[in-house]
Order: structure tokens, then sequence, then C-alpha cells
């Protein structure tokens, strides 16, 4: 079982940049593949990153790529997700899971708004 608290989201203005981390429990994290995840208003949660076991491999979506660096520690069991010229419609509630995600492990995110 893993449990996921995410933290680190808030205001910032577009051009602005946010760390988020992703603190995790359970005793096997370093062997799951983790990823980010985001849901803005009225859509539909979508796939932001994700980084292998290791943190040697990563993968992103088109829109955040280049902008958005996800990162991992597996000695302090904690996913990063470190966002740089942030944009308005960034503007959503980002989750951590494994990926692929588990149902029963999503927690509460952090909501993140970016202002133009």
């Amino acid at each position: 079982q893993v449990q996921l608290v995410e933290s680190g989201g808030g205001l910032v203005q577009a051009g602005g940049s946010l760390r988020l981390s992703c603190a995790a429990s359970g005793r096997t994290f370093s062997s799951y593949p983790m990823g980010w995840f985001r849901q803005a208003p009225g859509k539909e949660r979508e796939f932001v990153a994700t980084v292998n076991w290791s943190g040697v491999n990563t993968a992103y979506a088109d829109s955040v790529k280049g902008r958005f660096t996800i990162s991992r520690d597996n000695a302090k069991k904690t996913v990063y997700l470190q966002m740089n010229s942030l944009k308005p419609e960034d503007t959503a509630v980002y989750y951590c899971n494994t990926e692929p995600p588990v149902s029963d492990y999503w927690g509460q995110g952090t909501q993140v708004t970016v202002s133009s």
C-alpha cells in the first residue's frame, strides 16, 4: 500500500516558478515509476510527467516539455515537479501517483494557480 501527500502549490504570476513535492509512505516506493497529473476546472485529469524507479528516465506531456522537470529521491521517498515559465493554462490541482496510476493512491492534490 502507498499513501501520497502533495504539497508546494500556490498562487504565482505567469512566468514564475513553483516546486511541488509528493511524499510517499510504503516500503516499496522505490520500485514504482511515479507520475504527476493535473486536473483543471471542468476538465478531466491529465498526465503531466513521469519518472522511472531510478530517476534516470523521464517523459513529459507536450504542453509542459521544456518547462517542467520531474525528479525523485528514493531515500526520502519523495517525488518533485519543478515548474518554470508557468502559464495561466497550467492552473490546476496537481496530483502524484504511480505510473500507470492506481485509483486507491490518489491524494488530495495541491492547487496551482497562475495569474496572467
